[in-house]
């Protein structure tokens, strides 16, 4: 992957995101690496270390073999329109722009690229994203390039497209979900005697840990929540009365209402 020439168009939060942890994973040559943004001094940290900037879309993407819109949907069609003299045949083109669909890309950019979707969260600042990958019709070798990507950036997986909008509510809004229980977690710890700080700490690593026993384990978490859970034990009784108090109903509807809010917009 280090002689893979990538340009990210759009050096915002998630387009900066994405260099800068292609870059930390130590397999993209930063001089293959390269983001544009209209104003480059506002990436200047990027080029200090050793990615190329630019202000010209089409420049850059002549000479690339992957190419990542990473820019907001009012804006794709005319970037897409100024960029897409430049395509040359065999080129990625992925869009981790929210709610543009594959079929309209493929429209707009032609049949020489091939397209994928890509559905980050947040954490992919610091390489820890859960990122939904999509294509029509990409290939296993192209697909694999794509992944590769993600996968240096957090865990990605590939969906059909028309799970986009679900995966969006599952790992986008759900780092909203458990920033939540983390918050309201250090809130039950300052009342049982912590002070706020250590109430965050406990609960952040906590939280951290419990998602690294399924990952790592990949067991059910019921089968880690038996682990913890003896008769007559405090665990039991505190996950029964917020059960008795609608914790898992709460959560479930919240992303049931989350995803019927999308259809919405």
């Amino acid at each position: 992957m280090k002689e893979k020439k990538i340009t990210i168009i759009g050096g915002g939060n998630l387009g900066s995101a994405i260099a800068k942890g292609l870059l930390k994973s130590g397999n993209y040559n930063p001089g293959n690496i390269t983001v544009t943004r209209r104003n480059i001094e506002k990436i200047k940290d990027l080029k200090e270390k050793g990615i190329n900037t630019t202000p010209d879309n089409k420049s850059t993407v002549k000479d690339s073999d992957i190419i990542i819109l990473a820019i907001k949907p009012k804006s794709i069609e005319s970037i897409i329109n100024d960029i897409k003299p430049a395509f040359k045949k065999g080129q990625i083109l992925i869009s981790v722009v929210t709610g543009v669909s594959i079929k309209t890309i493929k429209e707009l950019a032609g049949d020489k690229v091939t397209v994928y979707r890509a559905m980050p969260n947040t954490a992919i600042a610091i390489r820890e994203s859960m990122t939904c990958v999509s294509t029509e019709d990409g290939t296993g070798e192209n697909t694999e390039t794509v992944l590769n990507i993600f996968n240096e950036l957090g865990k990605a997986i590939v969906i059909n497209e028309d799970l986009i909008d679900a995966s969006t509510v599952l790992a986008a809004c759900g780092i909203a979900y458990a920033l939540r229980f983390i918050r309201a977690a250090s809130q039950g710890g300052i009342e049982i005697g912590f002070d706020a700080a250590t109430a965050q700490t406990i609960a952040s690593q906590t939280v951290k840990g419990a998602a690294s026993l399924l990952i790592e384990g990949g067991l059910h978490p019921e089968q880690e929540i038996d682990k913890v859970t003896t008769p007559r034990g405090i665990t039991i009784a505190g996950l029964n009365e917020m059960e008795h108090r609608g914790f898992s109903s709460s959560l479930i509807k919240g992303i049931l209402t989350s995803f019927e809010s999308i259809n919405k917009k």
